[in-house]
């Protein structure tokens, strides 16, 4: 899974990446390998983006959902860092 959306965005409002890569200023590759999720614009192009079709810029990237994630939390990591620095002090 990629970070963005726009090749299902580019595709609901008909987007050429040509006319984006013009715009931008890039070949159009760079803009296939964003569409790809191969490379991620930045923060301030896909705001750009966003802007040029008039829609909320949280439309371009993937939804997260961490209900189900197993990974560690910062505050679980914070703990450990704290128990790893207690035990070098003693």
């Amino acid at each position: 899974m990629g970070l963005n959306r726009l090749k299902e965005v580019f595709k609901k409002y008909k987007v050429r990446n040509r006319i984006i890569a013009k715009y931008f200023n890039k070949s159009e590759e760079t803009i296939s390998k964003w569409v790809n999720n191969k490379r991620q614009p930045t923060i301030e192009e896909l705001n750009l983006i966003a802007k040029l079709l008039r829609i909320d810029v949280r439309l371009l990237l993937n939804e997260t959902s961490w209900e189900n994630e197993t990974s560690e939390t910062y505050d679980e990591i914070k703990e450990k860092f704290k128990k790893d620095a207690d035990k070098k002090a003693t």
